[in-house]
């Protein structure tokens, strides 16, 4: 006795899985691409023209005289020592005063703070709105305080460092809040169930966890404070002095205000030396970036 074998029915090949490739060869998305990437070479071509065109002017003027002369009426002899000093002073002080209260603010907003809170939530606010505060309002501030605290002559270090300090405090408060964040909350829990305190968390395991987000974040919120010059030009900071800053209450001048003050002059020879500290700005400004990649690259944790 024969058995018939029925014939199962082809099962229809199944469709291969769209990559998304096929929306993106669409003239739409490959337009938008083709613009996005001329305006990238514009700028990067913009940008590098500036570069090469300082290089250029203030290669000249790059020698030790730049580093070791005080400013001077004849472009020939003139330096910018002062300036230098005085960035360092400054930048130091600032950070002096900035670090530590930022990233305290940042800890207790972060992982003390009630979020439930109605001034809690207010503080958070203004922290984030203050970030985009343009930097000449923070010399006004800072000139206002000086005022209260009956200080005549503004021009001193200190208060260039107040008015920088203003400037990048909420910068280093948001840039530490993110590398407290980036820690996972398994490491707190973990912690505080081995019997630590709240405090003993923060202080041996969530702070030294986010030591490289929160340097990174720190160097390029000082390497903005380097290059401003509009808060300490409402301080009254001088374009022209022929001294070393040597403490708190000295006057000072800083890089970015002396390239103003030389690009200002008339003669061929001042505008070189502009173009020259300029490069000597750049060049400070690109290590501390690179610095901040590195640590960030080096040191941080993948969770």
């Amino acid at each position: 006795m024969s058995t018939t074998v029925k014939e199962r029915p082809a099962v229809p090949s199944a469709r291969p899985l769209r990559t998304g490739t096929d929306g993106e060869r669409k003239p739409g998305p490959m337009i938008f691409l083709i613009l996005l990437w001329l305006s990238l070479l514009v700028a990067f071509g913009v940008l590098a023209t500036l570069l090469v065109t300082i290089l250029l002017d203030g290669w000249p003027k790059l020698t030790m005289n730049l580093f070791t002369n005080f400013p001077s009426a004849t472009p020939e002899t003139a330096g910018a020592r002062p300036a230098i000093l005085g960035s360092a002073w400054v930048i130091g002080v600032t950070a002096v005063m900035t670090l530590p209260l930022g990233i305290a603010a940042a800890v207790h907003l972060e992982e003390f703070a009630d979020k439930r809170k109605w001034f809690n939530r207010m503080i958070e606010l203004n922290v984030q709105n203050l970030a985009a505060v343009p930097s000449i309002v923070y010399g006004l501030l800072a000139l206002a305080f000086l005022s209260l605290l009956q200080v005549q002559n503004k021009n001193i270090v200190i208060g260039g460092a107040l008015a920088l300090s203003l400037l990048i405090l909420p910068v280093i408060i948001i840039s530490t809040r993110e590398g407290l964040r980036s820690v996972p909350q398994e490491v707190r829990d973990g912690s505080l169930a081995l019997g630590a305190t709240k405090w003993q968390t923060v202080w041996r395991q969530i702070l030294p966890a986010s030591v490289p987000s929160i340097a990174t974040g720190s160097i390029l919120a000082l390497s903005r404070a380097l290059g401003e010059a509009a808060p300490l030009l409402v301080l009254g900071a001088l374009v022209y002095i022929t001294f070393d800053p040597n403490g708190l209450l000295s006057g000072f001048t800083t890089l970015p205000i002396q390239i103003f003050n030389w690009t200002g002059r008339p003669q061929e020879g001042f505008h070189e030396l502009a173009a020259a500290t300029s490069v000597l700005l750049m060049g400070v400004l690109l290590l501390m970036n690179a610095l901040a990649i590195f640590i960030r690259n080096k040191y941080q944790k993948r969770w």
